[in-house]
């Protein structure tokens, strides 16, 4: 706590309507002075000290000579520890007065200065400044009690309770939004030990089979098998951070492992729709589906038509289509439709209930990793399989590049994984593009 100074214009002011005792602290109605008594008791207990040691001095000698001390010794020693006892006293009780008053002056004149402006206080009056706004008052003080109002707050500004007031914190970071990744679990799921993925694959069917007339001759089918081959591919990023970084924030580390599998497993969807197999790219569920052709002679001027034809499409390549994998702007167009006339009935369902995604009998999956205006129809977990060779892992080091002379650590995230479009004809792509 700081100590300031009563401003000499108060004292000024004051001197010359108050009594004494409010500016040399408090009169003794006998005595003089706490200051005074104070030295006067102590004078005294330091003679009466010196006489105490004397005579236990005196009491140690006669024990020597005669063996014992004498009860007069005794009862000059004991008076003489009882009055030490009495002074000691009288000091400590007068050193506690004087100690007082010294105090509340203090916190006085701290009260005062506090309320100064420019010592920040917020319409806090000094002593100084309330006695000369308040100079009516002292004109016409006569004796007595003089009331000046001095205001000095608690507030949470610093200086104040400011510096005591402890705020909440909340340790898990707000962190950016991530995409519902569902596309994935549509496919059919393998695992592999190899850098090769293998299967056969039918690519010739010659059905020869017919009616057989008694002694007739057989017609002869043909069948062939191709043997067809994925490449693992591996799917990977970094990021770099310090040492001082990961030891000093605890929850850094397990951020950036979040993140990083976050980020494999995004590209990973975006590969699984619409990688183009070129490089080190996947062949993509969009790249190996049929083109939508719709059926010559039937309604074809809406996104519910559309889908509709879609599903004949797959239909009449003799699959069953399980889902329509769609934008949310699409599907939120289809829900939006209406009945045409006055009562704006919607068509596919009511608002006011919980609708499950389904759309002529087949599961609606909407998801931003689907382009708006873009669709997929078909049986994907039939049309394709993805094999997985090393599951995500994130790795840390300290020895890429200049890591080490620089205390940097390179964060590292990877998977291998393939991807076979077995049966292409079990689904189909297409656009709500209308001529």
């Amino acid at each position: 706590m700081k100590q300031a100074k009563m401003p000499a214009i108060a004292v000024a002011g004051l001197a010359a309507r108050m009594p004494q005792a409010v500016l040399c602290g408090p009169r003794m109605d006998a005595g003089g002075s706490t200051e005074e008594m104070l030295k006067q008791v102590q004078q005294s207990l330091d003679k009466l000290t010196g006489e105490t040691k004397q005579t236990a001095e005196n009491a140690l000698d006669e024990a020597k000579r005669a063996g014992a001390v004498s009860a007069e010794t005794k009862a000059a020693a004991d008076q003489l520890l009882s009055a030490q006892t009495a002074l000691s006293k009288q000091l400590k009780s007068l050193t506690d007065q004087l100690e007082g008053v010294n105090q509340k002056q203090l916190d006085i004149a701290q009260q005062i200065s506090d309320g100064l402006p420019g010592n920040g206080g917020a319409g806090v009056k000094s002593l100084g400044q309330a006695v000369i706004d308040s100079h009516e008052k002292i004109k016409a003080f006569n004796g007595g009690t003089l009331s000046v109002d001095v205001k000095n707050a608690i507030t949470t500004a610093d200086g104040s309770a400011g510096g005591l007031i402890v705020h909440e914190e909340e340790r898990t970071p707000v962190r950016m939004p991530r995409r519902r990744l569902l596309v994935r679990q549509l496919l059919m799921s393998g695992r592999t030990s190899s850098d090769l993925v293998t299967y056969r694959k039918q690519v010739v069917r010659t059905n020869a089979a017919g009616m057989v007339a008694e002694g007739g001759t057989y017609q002869a089918s043909e069948y062939g098998w191709e043997k067809a081959t994925e490449q693992v591919k591996k799917i990977g990023h970094i990021t770099h951070v310090s040492e001082e970084a990961l030891a000093d924030a605890d929850q850094l580390m397990t951020e950036i492992d979040g993140e990083l599998r976050y980020g494999l497993d995004l590209e990973e969807e975006n590969q699984i729709l619409a990688g183009d197999g070129t490089g080190e790219n996947l062949t993509g569920l969009l790249t190996e589906a049929p083109a939508f052709v719709a059926a010559a002679g039937l309604p074809n001027a809406t996104r519910i038509d559309r889908l509709r034809l879609g599903i004949l499409q797959v239909t009449l390549e003799d699959y069953i289509p399980t889902l329509i994998l769609l934008n949310p702007l699409d599907w939120a167009a289809i829900e939006l439709l209406k009945v045409s006339g006055t009562d704006n009935r919607y068509v596919w369902g009511n608002p006011g209930t919980g609708n499950t995604p389904v759309l002529w009998g087949k599961d609606v999956v909407d998801s931003n990793s689907m382009t708006a205006g873009e669709w997929l129809v078909g049986d994907l977990a039939l049309a394709a399989t993805y094999y997985d060779r090393r599951e995500a892992e994130v790795l840390f080091s300290t020895e890429h590049g200049t890591n080490f002379i620089e205390d940097m650590v390179t964060v590292k995230a990877r998977k291998r994984v393939a991807m076979a479009v077995k049966r292409a004809l079990a689904m189909v792509q297409g656009d709500f593009t209308f001529a």
